[in-house]
């Protein structure tokens, strides 16, 4: 039985898995909230003794860098160590890796249906691939191609500096520096930065707060599902503003990351974002912005890009990388 996690700062996921050869079938899964628990073994304590489960392998997807085994969670005052968790569950190792990494582990175990195709690229696309997702923050990944098979590995691209495009967005980050030292792309691209593009275009004067939104605004405990909502519904004219800038800043990062990865054989956009405002993301506004660097447009013409409709992406990478390992006879990174 495989144990698999993706761990971020609004939510934990664990999941068990049985294996047959190469195949993996979800037994049983588990969502709890980050914020209601000390730290995460606390949380697989929980779901071991509940579910009873006879761990014979585990990996885990964080949403922060790992480095010597050991990851502090972006978002979160968690810090999450292989060692203490193999100890836990009574194993030698335990795998280890970005969350970003373990979704693109799981991309070649998606289906078709998993997917909604912005651009189909080229017939021959064929090389490195690339993840981004936006949620409660900004993460991306790569998967290097070696003329046979890909190979994920994580990063942290999301936390590279915002460029701004227009004065528009230019007033945007003047605005966000005077609350945050770095303005990073996860500032804007992100739950929180939807809620940030909000309050520029509302203290700004760009656009008005209806006294209807501001008092749902402070009653809702999730503000960027909120804006994103209205905005789709095209209830409130700051909310589809909002989104707008958020879609085009989106569309315009992808393009930097796909260029950054080289990533011929397609960029995925993962995340609860991209999959909830789908006709949001399907508006020509983000391609638009994702071919706009001028030399460059004709290589990102040819990358295929889609948008990974399954929430379960992450959880199937972290089971397949610990299949792989073990089937590599391999020793988990930890």
């Amino acid at each position: 039985m495989i144990l698999a996690g993706d761990i971020g700062a609004t939510r934990v996921r664990l999941a068990a898995f049985e294996t047959e050869g190469n195949r993996l079938e979800c037994v049983v899964e588990k969502i709890y909230s980050s914020h209601e628990h000390q730290g995460l073994l606390e949380i697989i304590a929980h779901f071991i003794r509940t579910e009873g489960i006879p761990v014979q392998s585990a990996c885990l997807g964080v949403a922060g860098p790992v480095r010597d085994g050991r990851s502090k969670i972006s978002n979160l005052p968690w810090t999450i160590d292989s060692q203490e968790v193999a100890r836990q569950v009574k194993l030698n190792s335990v795998g280890l890796v970005n969350d970003l990494e373990a979704y693109a582990y799981g991309i070649d175990a998606l289906e078709s249906r998993d997917f909604v195709t912005l651009n189909v690229g080229s017939a021959e696309a064929e090389g490195n691939r690339a993840v981004i997702s936006a949620r409660t923050g900004l993460g991306m990944a790569g998967l290097y191609w070696d003329g046979y098979r890909h190979h994920p590995f994580g990063c942290e691209g999301g936390h590279s500096d915002f460029a701004p495009r227009s004065q528009l967005e230019i007033e945007l980050l003047q605005y966000l520096l005077k609350k945050f030292e770095h303005v990073s792309c996860e500032r804007i691209l992100s739950g929180p930065g939807i809620r940030n593009i909000y309050d520029f275009l509302r203290d700004t004067g760009r656009a008005e707060e209806p006294a209807w939104l501001a008092e749902q605004m402070r009653s809702t405990p999730d503000p960027p599902a909120l804006i994103s909502q209205l905005a789709l519904e095209r209830k409130a004219q700051i909310c589809e503003a909002a989104l707008s800038i958020f879609v085009s800043a989106y569309g315009a990062e992808t393009g930097n990351c796909a260029l950054v990865f080289m990533s011929r054989g397609g960029i995925f956009i993962a995340g609860s974002i991209a999959a909830k405002i789908v006709p949001k993301m399907q508006d020509p506004l983000f391609m638009r912005a994702f071919l706009a660097k001028r030399r460059m447009s004709p290589l990102l013409e040819d990358m295929p890009v889609k948008i990974v409709l399954n929430d379960d992406c992450g959880l199937i990478g972290a089971a397949r990388y610990a299949l792989i390992q073990k089937a590599f006879g391999k020793v988990s990174r930890s």
